[in-house]
């Protein structure tokens, strides 16, 4: 165990965690919502440090994220837990693993460990996720100052839980996220994710002015969160409060965990979410999931132009020109 950063003492030797916005009051002896923050004696303890379930090389396109450093690798790390408890977890096997399974599973990697790795394997950045980063926050806030140092860029792939607190004192550090945009809908996120919907807008907005690189992804899951009302809702927020420039990802929901009761997204589902975000004037919406021709490639807002052809996760050309079009010369928003 690892005492925990960002937590008050209150009467009675409880504690209160201000890493997530659930901001758990937890009594001695007791746990967080997330089950891996525990109260020992007046004193809130990380259970998770250095305890990883996964670390792997994976492209960066599969954060996604395709405005930063396209083409390069990305040394993934999770540990298990997670504060939401969706019904649809696509990773619900470490996710919720303390939930289901009563146990807290990990090999032993420590900070100086995973930076060095990630160097020798040539990977440009490090990426928290698969579960939920928040979650690890000290392991993550240790590794990612180190990785600062070595040259190395940080990613949060997240649910968007994050207190202003937590974001501020991990942002020296913290170069891009992926967001998971779950729904548009505050019952829907009470429903099928056991939280709340404000919280992440908040944590959006916030993660914007503190000019970290940011891209959005939203899991289209028919009859839930795919009605046309809800999607020009969400891209409106997504082009006026973060801007047109705000990458949004639609990517293709498969039945998993709990959520077994609902179709595969059909294409055409995904193809007029894709048209509702341009129609909102988002200028780059990329489908996911699923082989989805030019809508997984990159092209100028002016021109047209083909910037950055992709296929899957794999990247086939990119034709960019420091940061900009070749043909006219427009400025492409990202981390190039």
């Amino acid at each position: 165990m690892r005492e925990g950063m960002l937590y008050e003492r209150m009467a009675g030797g409880a504690v209160r965690c201000n890493v997530c916005a659930f901001r758990c009051i937890i009594r001695p002896g007791a746990r967080g919502v997330c089950l891996v923050r525990r109260n020992v004696d007046g004193t809130l303890y990380t259970l998770v440090y250095g305890r990883t379930v996964t670390q792997e090389i994976d492209p960066i396109e599969k954060k996604p994220l395709f405005h930063f450093y396209p083409g390069s690798q990305a040394y993934s790390i999770a540990t298990v837990g997670c504060n939401f408890r969706c019904r649809f977890c696509q990773n619900w096997e470490i996710s919720q693993a303390v939930r289901d399974e009563h146990f807290i599973m990990g090999v032993e990697a420590s900070p100086q460990e995973i930076v060095r790795a990630a160097q020798q394997w040539g990977c440009r950045s490090i990426a928290y996720t698969y579960t939920e980063p928040t979650i690890f926050f000290e392991y993550a806030y240790d590794t990612a100052r180190l990785a600062h140092e070595a040259g190395l860029a940080n990613i949060f792939v997240t649910n968007g839980y994050e207190t202003p607190e937590a974001l501020e004192t991990i942002r020296p550090y913290l170069d891009a996220a992926n967001v998971d945009l779950k729904s548009f809908s505050d019952d829907y996120y009470r429903r099928i994710c056991t939280a709340r919907l404000q919280p992440v807008l908040d944590t959006l907005l916030l993660m914007k002015r503190l000019g970290i690189w940011l891209e959005v992804t939203t899991l289209i899951i028919p009859t839930l969160n795919d009605s046309d009302e809800e999607l020009r809702a969400l891209t409106a927020f997504l082009a006026k409060e973060l801007g047109p420039d705000t990458p949004w990802h639609v990517s293709r929901y498969f039945p998993a965990y709990r959520l077994v009761d609902k179709p595969v997204t059909p294409v055409d589902t995904l193809e007029r979410a894709w048209q509702i975000g341009r129609e909102a004037g988002l200028r780059y919406v990329y489908i996911g999931n699923v082989p989805a021709g030019d809508q997984e490639n990159t092209r100028c807002p002016r021109c047209g132009d083909l910037l950055i052809q992709r296929f899957g996760l794999q990247l086939i050309q990119n034709r960019l020109q420091d940061g900009r079009c070749p043909r006219c010369e427009e400025a492409i928003a990202g981390v190039w």
